[in-house]
């Protein structure tokens, strides 16, 4: 997970710091690249988009792993145990999700930012030192603040959505593949929509 997030985001943000660079070449505030990728990536973007990577990354593994348990009755056999299968199934991974999303939004974060310095010394020559101090120049807490809270939902609504359709998943094997498809649908439309109330709360109270 950690390979993927951090592939995406630098290339990602590389191909988005070269394709502004000549339009803001010709106006004269090419130097204004960092703060511009690093306010657009850490206000907004690079949360909402690395919540849908773990849309697809873990809540399809969770909707796989629980709705195979609920196929082939391990769950069934820790009820008979005595053994709650909710609170070790589902809590643990609801509080898990909950908790690494936003250190991992972090950690997106620093390789977009490093991929946008690579974007800019394609055609360039800027100083790392330089680069990183010019974009956290225009950054301030409530640019900060909001895009974490919201990183710590995300990853509330990923994990919940895939332990749901996994714990409920049907008796048969291809229930197993609905239940993973069906977490990824489900919870990236629901980051979406997260998104797009917290960003209207965030204007009202900002």
């Amino acid at each position: 997970m950690l390979r993927l997030v951090a592939l995406t985001s630098a290339l990602l943000w590389g191909v988005s710091t070269i394709h502004p660079r000549a339009a803001l070449e010709e106006v004269g505030d090419d130097s204004m690249i960092p703060a511009m990728s690093a306010a657009s990536m850490i206000s907004e973007i690079g949360t909402g988009r690395n919540a849908l990577i773990c849309a697809g990354k873990i809540g399809s593994g969770m909707g796989a792993e629980l709705g195979s348990m609920k196929v082939s009755e391990q769950i069934d056999a820790m009820e008979v145990s005595a053994t709650n299968p909710f609170k070790y199934l589902v809590v643990t991974r609801v509080i898990a999700a909950t908790l690494m999303l936003p250190i991992l939004v972090l950690f997106a974060d620093a390789m977009g930012l490093l991929g946008s310095w690579i974007g800019v010394n394609i055609k360039g020559n800027v100083n790392l030192v330089l680069f990183f101090s010019q974009a956290f120049g225009s950054i301030h807490f409530r640019d900060f603040f909001p895009a974490l809270m919201k990183s710590f939902v995300f990853g509330a609504v990923i994990g919940t959505v895939g332990c749901y359709k996994g714990y409920n998943a049907g008796r048969g094997t291809e229930s197993v593949g609905i239940a993973a498809n069906n977490a990824v649908v489900l919870s990236s439309l629901l980051v979406i929509i997260v998104d797009m109330i917290a960003v209207q709360i965030t204007d009202m109270l900002i």
